[in-house]
């Protein structure tokens, strides 16, 4: 089964996305600040990590450039998740080692769409 980490700090987004993800099949473990995110990166090995950019502890850019920076983690596709959709935000997060962005509020088929790209990208190299 597909494993995907949510590192997300509101309780809403987790529920609503952990629950739609479940039911297309993808195992779920979730993460609620950048360093719990940055620690099952390492133990849980996740497929892919959705990775919320308004954290606390580390935020998301902080937590991508450290599970970027280690050998075992660097190669886990991760898609920034923010609520700030201004010009400048996608690069930043690409610019942090995200895989791809996406915008709050979530519109689920696009990052469904999305998490399914990565994941065949990933398992293809």
């Amino acid at each position: 089964m597909t494993k995907i980490l949510l590192v997300e700090d509101n309780e809403m987004n987790r529920d609503m996305l952990s629950r739609r993800l479940i039911r297309k099949g993808y195992e779920v473990v979730i993460a609620t600040d950048g360093a719990q995110g940055v620690e099952m990166a390492k133990s849980e090995a996740p497929d892919l990590i959705l990775m919320d950019m308004g954290l606390p502890v580390l935020d998301g850019w902080q937590a991508t450039q450290q599970i970027k920076a280690v050998p075992t983690t660097r190669a886990i596709p991760v898609i920034a998740l923010t609520a700030h959709a201004i010009a400048g935000d996608r690069e930043k997060c690409l610019e942090a080692g995200c895989d791809d962005y996406d915008t709050k509020p979530v519109e689920f088929v696009r990052l469904l769409g999305k998490i399914e790209t990565l994941l065949d990208k990933a398992a293809k190299a």
